[in-house]
């Protein structure tokens, strides 16, 4: 449903020069705020409540070849209005219904001086957050515009801390830690990933991130070291396009271009952010006909994260037989399996010679399994490769494609994407994309583009010491905000954190078997794959709860935790509900209050770190107990442990 009104602007002493005007639109709960100021400059600031959150910061472009975008503006048109629709995901990352409501306000702006260049601003408030996008047109000169730099900035009064993913450089798989900095020890050169956590204070957080990416480069954070020192200057840096330096082209285009949205999660707490849905709401509806194939689930993986590459017809039996006895959809036939990659002899329409591949689609199929099928990035753009390859893996009957080795997201990479995701739609292809840039909404419009990487995620245990605990406990405030990632857990062979060495094969998880479980609860992935060897995993402790938990959730509530210490969570698929707990290196105890519960009894399974599990990992304890809403569980944790729950119905209303 949408409301139009009329905005009312307040204006300013008016001079030969310019005309001040500020224009505000507020969230439809009147909490949140965001406030556009057209004087000498385009600038905006954001507020909850009353309290300053994004202090007056800039807007605008900078051109090759023309001069800069965003002072000497006049507005010449604006237009508000209120929205407010319920909508059903296919994929049910966190709801089962998602509510989309916020107040909208557009802006159009023609330059005062003789070029009279146009700019539109769309701003969007919602109960949890805002954003904003530009749209640009072309001018009077046929062909490119060329963007060189966008002027957003984000300004923070004094110097609050951040969780800052350095990447370096804007060529990366996106895989770093978040680490807590104070925002003015964050160096120039720095590449920061987002999203982007702020602690404005400890009842209001910030979360910076974009939404809608299309025919544009992706954002990074960087730091303006220039002018006040009464705060901080975050800077919009853009992944520029191949062969161009820093300072070069970002984006190209000849015909309206809208950027992505500028998206400013808000909080009172680092998890209530975890439970928002302004990603996806500022994404088109989906644009498939039919998603009857599009089905989430858990999937197995082959022999590579547990050591050397095994690309034989035993070995992948053996994996699509774990899949079967776990009870999950898929599994995932992994590097190699087309033989030599990344050259020009590649061919990604033929299996290995070692490698029957009718014999094993046939051999899944009797397991009621179905296949994935890893390819390098290049193999599948050689000569358009894909076109025909894809069409012959849905005559196959293969699930979906884990395309790899992208490590870009500038204006021709992120197009490609999209046409990779469109073309796999056509021929009933799921998509898990990995040395991939983070998620950005786009599985609402297409479904299938179901999980991606983008993340330090398990396979940085076997070569890295760098997977802390409080690393995986920060994951879920930073880099999930954006949606989904495919972390790939699943290591069964727990170890301490002194019996850690890096690079030791077969590959060992440095957390509790209990932490390693809470992560199919608490990591947001509808994909979700299993990283370990079926002999670890099958008749282990822990196993039995990887056939019961759900991919796709109904509903999602964060139950306490901040960054890098713990995060406790609550999620529920139907009428089953699951707890999903992980500390850092620290033990700790939650009392957990069950009102989330409708009135009912319910039972509830448990699996606990056992007393000794800060010396033993892999040992845990299974109980069961019966509990209703008003109970409440005590959940004790080993260092670099965790704790995962099922509650299920037992009778309906019962006090």
């Amino acid at each position: 449903m949408i409301k139009q009104f009329t905005l009312c602007l307040l204006l300013g002493a008016s001079s030969a020069l310019s005309y001040a005007q500020t224009i505000t639109l507020t969230s439809p709960s009147g909490d949140i705020h965001i406030e556009v100021k057209n004087q000498d400059k385009l600038t905006y600031r954001v507020l909850m409540k009353d309290k300053l959150i994004i202090m007056s910061s800039p807007m605008g472009f900078k051109f090759q070849n023309e001069p800069d975008m965003g002072s000497d503006l006049q507005l010449v048109n604006q237009k508000e209005a209120e929205f407010n629709e319920t909508w059903t995901p296919v994929i049910r990352s966190k709801h089962e219904k998602v509510k989309d409501h916020y107040k909208s306000l557009q802006l159009s702006f023609i330059e005062r001086s003789e070029l009279r260049r146009k700019i539109n601003i769309e701003l969007r408030a919602y109960d949890d957050g805002v954003a904003f996008r530009y749209q640009l047109f072309p001018e009077a000169r046929i062909g490119n515009r060329n963007i060189t730099k966008e002027l957003t900035g984000f300004s923070f009064s004094g110097d609050p801390k951040g969780w800052v993913a350095d990447y370096k450089k804007y060529s990366s798989p996106q895989e770093e830690q978040f680490l807590p900095k104070l925002l003015s020890s964050i160096d120039p050169l720095t590449k920061a990933g987002l999203p982007f956590l702020v602690e404005v204070d400890k009842t209001h957080y910030a979360a910076i991130t974009e939404a809608k990416i299309d025919n544009y480069p992706g954002f990074y954070i960087g730091m303006d070291r220039q002018g006040v020192t009464n705060k901080v200057n975050l800077v919009t840096k853009l992944s520029p396009l191949p062969f161009e330096l820093e300072d070069g082209i970002k984006a190209r285009f000849s015909d309206n271009l809208y950027t992505p949205w500028r998206v400013i999660m808000l909080g009172k707490t680092p998890g209530s952010l975890i439970e928002s849905e302004i990603i996806q709401n500022l994404n088109d509806p989906c644009v498939l006909k039919d998603v009857s194939w599009i089905k989430p689930g858990m999937s197995a993986w082959d022999h590579w994260w547990s050591g050397e590459v095994k690309q034989d017809m035993p070995t992948i039996k053996q994996y699509i037989d774990l899949a079967s006895a776990q009870g999950w959809p898929y599994m995932i036939v992994d590097w190699q399996w087309y033989g030599a990659f990344n050259k020009t002899e590649a061919d990604i329409t033929k299996a290995a010679p070692q490698l029957d591949m009718p014999e094993l689609l046939n051999y899944a199929k009797q397991k009621n399994v179905r296949l994935w099928l890893w390819i390098y990035s290049s193999d599948v753009n050689r000569k358009n490769n894909f076109k025909e390859a894809f069409a012959l893996y849905e005559k196959w009957g293969v699930a979906g494609i884990k395309i790899d080795f992208m490590d870009r997201d500038d204006q021709e990479m992120v197009n490609w994407y999209k046409k990779i995701i469109e073309e796999a739609a056509a021929h009933h292809l799921l998509v898990d994309f990995h040395g991939a840039y983070k998620p950005d909404g786009i599985i609402r419009t297409y479904p299938n583009m179901i999980t991606r990487e983008g993340v330090m995620g398990e396979e940085w245990s076997k070569f890295s010491t760098k997977l802390l605990p409080e690393h995986n406990v920060t994951l879920p405030f930073t880099r999930m905000l954006a949606g989904q990632m495919d972390y790939t857990p699943g290591g069964f062979l727990n170890i301490t954190k002194a019996q850690f060495k890096e690079g030791s094969l077969p590959t060992k998880v440095m957390n509790t078997r209990c932490a390693e479980l809470s992560k199919f609860v608490i990591y947001e992935s509808p994909l979700t794959v299993n990283c370990e060897h079926p002999d670890n995993i099958l008749n282990q402790p822990g196993a039995d709860f990887l056939k019961v938990v759900p991919t796709v959730w109904d509903d999602i509530h964060v139950l306490s935790g901040y960054p890098g210490e713990h995060i406790a969570l609550v999620k529920r698929t139907g009428n089953d509900y699951f707890i999903g707990a992980m500390t850092n290196s620290l033990p700790r105890v939650l009392k957990i209050k069950l009102n989330f519960l409708p009135k009912g009894v319910y039972e509830l399974t448990s699996w606990t770190d056992a007393k000794d599990a800060g010396t033993n990992p892999t040992i845990l304890v299974k109980n069961k107990q019966i509990v209703n809403s008003r109970g409440s569980v005590t959940i004790k944790m080993a260092g670099s442990g965790g704790y995962v729950a099922q509650i299920k119905l037992v009778t309906k209303n019962a006090r």
